[in-house]
């Protein structure tokens, strides 16, 4: 039976979170370009990746603001309100310290709070997120400004077509699995194209790169493909172990992007050695949960 759907209140807003197993350690993931946190748990690839993580952790999901289950307000949310939303969500889950996993777009929010919050980080997962994801003076090697645009006009197109496109390139050069294709047929409820369109607008000129001095030594993992072709690795991986000498590197063989569905025991395991690494098998006492009088 999947686990409640909650929410938690961020300023005005209500912002939708599920909670999975009861591990010692917490372990939040920070959403990609899109989530639903209904829809993904009706995803086989998703739902084991996560059943996985619960072996030894409390794993926490959230929508952002705008997506999923949660409250929209008609503008793309910030890395400052998404980090916030983050920050609610914990509070609402009586955690008081946890790792946190950005996959994605959902890398630099999760960056911006770690660099925020230290004190409340045990340990950071960057996964095939990026510094600055566009074309700049100081970033040539970004993604063209064009690359959006045209990603702009053939969701306006044919949303359906685009995503199962998309997706065959997202996770690995067109060779995917039906679990993957099924995966971007539930990308399209996820959120309107609308919504969509507005946060890759603001996600393609999200630069976290003046951020990263503030990091200090909180443990920090950063998996990504060597040959990702949505999000180049020297956009991320080697500009953020550039500038973070303690933080570990692990480059993948391949192209794909994100969830690494061809390596995801890999993965798994990757992520299960580092956080139990980082937290130091220690288990600490969370405070009481905000719903548990609920």
């Amino acid at each position: 039976m999947a686990p409640a759907v909650r929410y938690a209140p961020s300023g005005d807003l209500s912002i939708a979170y599920r909670v999975v197993g009861e591990g010692p350690v917490d372990l939040i993931w920070v959403p990609g370009f899109v989530s639903h946190v209904e829809v993904l748990w009706e995803l086989p690839l998703w739902r084991r990746m996560i059943d996985r993580l619960t072996a030894f952790a409390r794993v926490i999901v959230f929508d952002k603001r705008e997506q999923g289950l949660s409250d929209r307000t008609g503008a793309p949310p910030t890395l400052e309100d998404i980090a916030g939303d983050l920050g609610a969500v914990l509070d609402a889950v009586g955690s008081e310290r946890a790792a946190l996993i950005g996959l994605s777009e959902g890398g630099p929010a999760a960056a911006l709070f770690a660099a925020s919050h230290p004190e409340r980080v045990r340990a950071l997962v960057l996964v095939g997120t990026y510094g600055r994801l566009t074309q700049s003076p100081d970033n040539p090697n970004g993604v063209p400004q064009e690359v959006f645009d045209q990603m702009g006009a053939g969701m306006k197109k044919d949303h359906h077509a685009f995503f199962r496109g998309f997706f065959k390139d997202f996770f690995g050069a067109g060779k995917v699995s039906d679990a993957v294709l099924d995966h971007a047929q539930h990308q399209m409820s996820m959120a309107s194209v609308h919504n969509i369109l507005k946060a890759a607008e603001a996600f393609s000129t999200t630069d976290f790169r003046p951020d990263l001095a503030s990091f200090g030594d909180t443990p920090t993992l950063i998996i990504h493909g060597d040959a990702d072709q949505t999000v180049p690795i020297d956009l991320t991986a080697r500009v953020v172990k550039t500038a973070l000498p303690h933080a570990r590197l692990i480059e993948y063989k391949g192209s794909a992007h994100g969830l690494f569905e061809s390596d995801k025991e890999r993965l798994i395991a990757d992520l299960v050695e580092f956080l139990t690494a980082a937290d130091g098998s220690r288990s600490e006492t969370k405070a009481p949960a905000a719903e548990a009088a609920a």
